[in-house]
């Protein structure tokens, strides 16, 4: 989780990603936000991230976030 966070503070360090639960819903994360978020996660955790994984629900909170990770990781 600390390494999603790094991630995820180094896009935009104004947000508290460990409370925040509405990361796409609030608008909190931009399409250029998710992009490098994206990117960012391929890289630090070597999987890939297809676009029917490109939901709200997936990229809302660092929990869902890490989640998304997990399974993926376990493919």
């Amino acid at each position: 989780m600390d390494r999603i966070l790094e991630i995820l503070r180094g896009i935009d360090d104004s947000i508290d990603y460990e409370r925040e639960e509405a990361l796409i819903d609030g608008g909190l994360l931009d399409s250029f936000g998710v992009i490098t978020l994206v990117a960012e996660l391929e890289e630090a955790f070597d999987i890939t991230i297809e676009a029917a994984e490109m939901t709200p629900a997936n990229f809302n909170s660092a929990g869902a976030i890490r989640e998304m990770v997990e399974r993926l990781q376990e493919n």
